[in-house]
């Protein structure tokens, strides 16, 4: 079958963000740009960090453990996406949480070793403390939907 998608065969942007009982679930989308498909499986990893090439600010993302895996094939031009669960930092203690302004995501497809990068503004917690984690993705599933 085909092999996995590489970081360099794929593009990033951000779907529109739905909110819900103190989170925000905005769709990671990813777009295969080579011209073969490949293949994405489990979930990407995913943080704040302070720009392209900077710091990771606080936990990495949970797993969503609800929808289970399963091998995604992304033709030329497809779209492959994994939702992102946003919680609001202020759900928090400050002293626990020790809030900031993020506008970077940082982003590794599945698999992979390379991060791509995307912008996106949000409060965040700057504790490294997985007890203050206020992101959460789901696995990667076919197409463009999401939130």
């Amino acid at each position: 079958g085909p092999a996995r998608c590489a970081t360099s065969a794929l593009h990033i942007d951000l779907g529109q963000g739905n909110g819900a009982a103190g989170s925000t679930y905005v769709p990671i989308h990813f777009t295969n740009q080579s011209s073969t498909a490949c293949t994405m499986y489990g979930f990407p990893g995913v943080s704040f960090v302070t720009g392209v090439g900077g710091s990771q600010i606080g936990a990495a993302a949970g797993e969503d453990t609800a929808t289970a895996r399963r091998v995604v094939t992304v033709a030329p031009g497809g779209k492959a996406t994994a939702v992102l669960q946003v919680v609001v930092a202020q759900n928090f203690p400050t002293a626990k949480c020790k809030p900031v302004t993020a506008h970077w995501l940082k982003v590794y497809p599945p698999g992979q070793t390379a991060a791509l990068y995307v912008k996106f503004t949000s409060a965040a917690c700057s504790s490294t403390s997985t007890a203050v984690r206020v992101l959460e993705v789901q696995t990667v599933l076919p197409g463009a939907g999401g939130a």
